[in-house]
C-alpha cells in the first residue's frame, strides 16, 4: 500500500464548494483537541445508553436504529449534493460507510458479551496501532506505548476471564476504528462540511438494515425503542462523527489516534454514571496514564507546526 502526505488544513479541500460563513466557527472555536474530547464524551454516554436498550431490540437492532436515525438527521441537516462528485469521491464514501457499519456492528456484538469498559479498552488498540504506524517521530512511539500500558492496566492486566468471542468482536471493531480514522479524514478532504459523512452514514444504514430486520423484526417499530435508538444515534453517531471529521482536518492521524486512548476513561465514567459501575484504584491509575499520553501527544503536535496525515 503506497502512501503520500497531505496537509490536514481546510485549504486541502481546494476545488470544493466553500463552507458557509460562520459554520466552522460554531465548532471550530473548540479547537481540534476540544472537538475530539467532546465527541468522545458523547459517544461513550451514547454507548452506555445503548447497553440499556439491547434487551428491548437486540445488539443488531440497536445498531440498525442508530445508523438509520443518524443517517436521517445528517441528510436533513447537510442536504449533500449528489452531483458533481468524481468516481473516487463516491468510492471513498461507499468504503467509509461500509467501515462504519462494520465498526458499529462488531462493537455492539462485543458489548452484548463483555462489559463496556473492557470492550472499549480492546477496541482502542486499533487506533493505538494506527498511531504507531502513522507516526513519523520517535517521541510519538513513547506516547503510544504509555497509552498502551494504561489501556492494559485498565483492562486489569489481561482479558482471560472474558468471553473470547466478545474479545474477538472488540478487536475487530478496533481494526475498523483505525480504518474509520483514515477514511474519515479522506472524506473530510473530498467533501465540504459534513456532506460526505451524511452520505456515508446513509450507506452504512442501508448496509446494516437487513441484519437488523433479521434479528429484531417488528421490535424496531416500537415507539419507545425508536425514541431511545434515536437518542443513541445523536449521542453515538451524529455528534461524535461530525466533530471528529472536523478535527481530522487539523490533526494528524497519529495524534488523533492517541487521543482515542482516552475512550476507556470516558467509558468508565459513563459506566459509573449510567450503569452504576465503579472505578478501582488500578483503573484510576490507568486513566491517569492514558491522559498523560494524550497530553504528551498534543504537546508533540503543537511543537510540530503543520500537521500531516498519511493517505493510502
Amino acid at each position: 500500500m503506497s502512501t503520500r502526505s497531505a496537509t490536514t488544513s481546510t485549504s486541502s479541500s481546494a476545488g470544493h464548494a466553500p463552507e458557509p460563513a460562520g459554520a466552522p466557527g460554531r465548532w471550530g472555536s473548540l479547537g481540534p483537541v476540544g472537538l475530539v474530547l467532546a465527541g468522545g464524551v458523547s459517544v461513550q454516554f451514547g454507548g452506555a445508553l445503548a447497553v440499556t436498550l439491547m434487551p428491548r431490540a437486540g445488539a443488531l437492532g440497536v445498531v440498525t436504529l442508530r445508523l438509520l436515525a443518524a443517517a436521517v438527521v445528517l441528510l436533513l441537516i447537510c442536504r449533500p449534493r449528489l452531483r458533481g462528485h468524481s468516481r473516487a469521491d463516491w468510492g471513498t464514501v461507499v468504503v467509509f460507510g461500509v467501515i462504519m457499519a462494520a465498526m458499529n456492528g462488531l462493537f455492539y456484538q462485543a458489548v452484548d458479551r463483555i462489559p463496556l469498559g473492557p470492550a472499549v479498552t480492546l477496541e482502542v488498540l486499533g487506533p493505538l496501532a494506527l498511531s504507531v504506524l502513522a507516526s513519523r517521530r520517535a517521541l510519538n512511539l513513547v506516547w503510544a506505548g504509555l497509552a498502551l500500558a494504561g489501556v492494559f492496566l485498565l483492562g486489569g492486566g489481561g482479558f482471560s476471564d472474558l468471553d473470547p468471542i466478545g474479545v474477538a468482536f472488540a478487536l475487530g471493531a478496533g481494526a475498523m476504528w483505525a480504518s474509520y480514522i483514515v477514511f474519515s479524514a479522506r472524506t473530510g478532504r473530498r467533501f465540504p462540511q459534513a456532506d460526505g459523512l451524511a452520505l456515508a452514514m446513509a450507506v452504512a444504514a442501508l448496509t446494516f438494515l437487513p441484519l437488523g430486520i433479521a434479528e429484531s423484526g417488528t421490535k424496531l417499530l416500537d415507539p419507545t425503542t425508536i425514541a431511545l435508538g434515536s437518542a443513541v444515534a445523536v449521542l453515538s453517531s451524529v455528534l461524535p462523527y461530525t466533530l471528529e471529521l472536523l478535527a481530522l482536518r487539523r490533526l494528524p492521524a497519529s495524534t488523533f489516534a492517541i487521543l482515542m486512548s482516552l475512550e476507556p476513561a470516558l467509558a468508565a465514567t459513563a459506566g459509573f454514571l449510567i450503569l452504576d459501575q465503579t472505578l478501582t484504584t488500578i483503573e484510576s491509575a490507568a486513566i491517569a496514564l492514558v491522559i498523560v499520553a494524550s497530553m504528551g501527544a498534543v504537546r508533540t503536535q503543537v511543537g510540530r507546526g503543520r500537521a500531516t496525515l498519511p493517505e493510502a
